[in-house]
């Protein structure tokens, strides 16, 4: 903010002012509390609800992980509090290696099995950091942020933040129950304010989930059924075949899932799943620069998140009044437009001035093969055209 002139002009501090410093703020978001963010985001729903950006029937579900602000090397046993490099010169020396080096103790660590499970191991620094592998294959404390997408609009319909250890279908429940409440406010938003007009959101609130293949699960598509909402979600494969005994619920939810996926609508909305919940990893965490958190505990990142996920979908609403949801793109469209009334220009300028124009040609006779030429005596363009006929 400090070296910008348009963050200052926006938040109205002056040249010779000094800006906030970044530990001012940081203790401004301690102080507030969780539910004033959501409060800002349901908020922030509330304008794209305004604007027909928001339908609230078909949700996307994904997530992906934020490498936590903790280094692997400070981790420490939860029962004893010991380091990772003095519980290792503990088991050597329990093997008989009475002064083992580093070679000794690397040689030792990698013949163990599961070297760094979650049960056994903490971070000193961030409590609720879990050690998980990124999509780059490496190994890094980590969060996991899932995001519920309406797939109409693009716009994010909840965010919520939980253990990088979790999988998939241990935490769509939740995130899908995020959303749903957030869809049922913004209908009972609509029918409070504005009765008469018909309703831009869904009424019926969510009655679609699209996922991808880590989501699939019996007891999961099962759970999701039970609240009315149809799963388009791809299934893995299976090693054998399945035994449906005492199942017979999740047998039903599962054939029925794979029916509505090998359709044409199912493969419609798994291609738009791919399009706008990749599109929010994208922005957010990828040129929004949090793909590496800078805050330790659940809650701080979380306030982070609603945030950060709330002037994306702020964006949208730009995109639709301007054309442009960010201020590059709005540079390249006024580009575009000062371009284009040019051309306009240039265009009214020659119409304008066609009755100057005097043609003139030879008299050489039109046989084939032969040359006619063409002269334009204007001061914008001089051209000799052929006849090859």
């Amino acid at each position: 903010m400090k070296d910008s002139l348009s963050l200052r002009h926006f938040v109205g501090i002056a040249l010779d002012e000094d800006t906030p410093d970044h530990s001012t703020i940081s203790r401004t978001r301690r102080l507030i509390d969780l539910e004033t963010h959501k409060q800002v985001f349901s908020w922030v729903l509330g304008l794209l609800a305004d604007r027909a950006l928001l339908a609230g029937k078909r949700i996307g579900i994904d997530a992906t992980t934020l490498e936590a602000s903790a280094a692997m090397r400070s981790i420490i046993r939860r029962d004893t509090g010991e380091g990772y490099e003095e519980f290792l010169t503990g088991l050597a020396k329990a093997s008989g290696i009475e002064t083992p080096t580093r070679e000794d103790l690397a040689r030792l660590d990698r013949k163990r099995k599961k070297r760094t499970s979650n049960q056994e191991w903490k971070s000193p620094t961030d409590q609720d950091a879990r050690v998980a592998k990124m999509k780059d294959g490496s190994t890094h404390l980590a969060h996991k942020a899932e995001h519920a997408v309406d797939l109409d609009t693009g716009a994010v319909v909840a965010v919520t933040l939980q253990a990088a250890d979790l999988g998939d279908t241990a935490t769509v429940q939740e995130t899908l129950a995020d959303a749903g409440l957030a869809v049922a406010g913004l209908v009972d938003r609509e029918a409070e304010l504005h009765p008469e007009e018909e309703p831009k959101v869904n009424v019926d609130g969510i009655e679609e989930l699209v996922a991808d293949k880590g989501y699939h699960s019996g007891e999961a598509l099962e759970q999701i059924k039970d609240l009315e909402v149809r799963t388009y979600i791809p299934e893995k494969k299976q090693p054998g075949k399945r035994h449906w005994k005492d199942k017979q619920g999740q047998q039903q939810a599962v054939y029925q899932n794979r029916q509505r996926v090998r359709g044409r609508y199912g493969k419609r909305l798994l291609r738009l799943r791919g399009e706008f919940v990749e599109r929010t990893f994208a922005h957010c965490y990828e040129t929004g620069g949090m793909r590496r958190c800078t805050l330790h505990g659940r809650k701080n990142i979380l306030k982070r998140l609603m945030i950060h996920v709330g002037a994306f979908n702020i964006s949208l609403v730009m995109r639709k009044m301007l054309g442009a949801g960010k201020p590059r793109e709005l540079a390249n469209r006024m580009a575009e437009l000062v371009l284009g009334a040019s051309k306009r220009l240039i265009n009214l300028f020659k119409h304008k001035n066609a009755d100057n124009f005097n043609l003139r040609s030879t008299n050489t006779p039109r046989h084939k093969g032969h040359f006619i030429t063409v002269r334009w005596h204007t001061d914008w363009e001089m051209a000799n055209c052929t006849t090859g006929s």
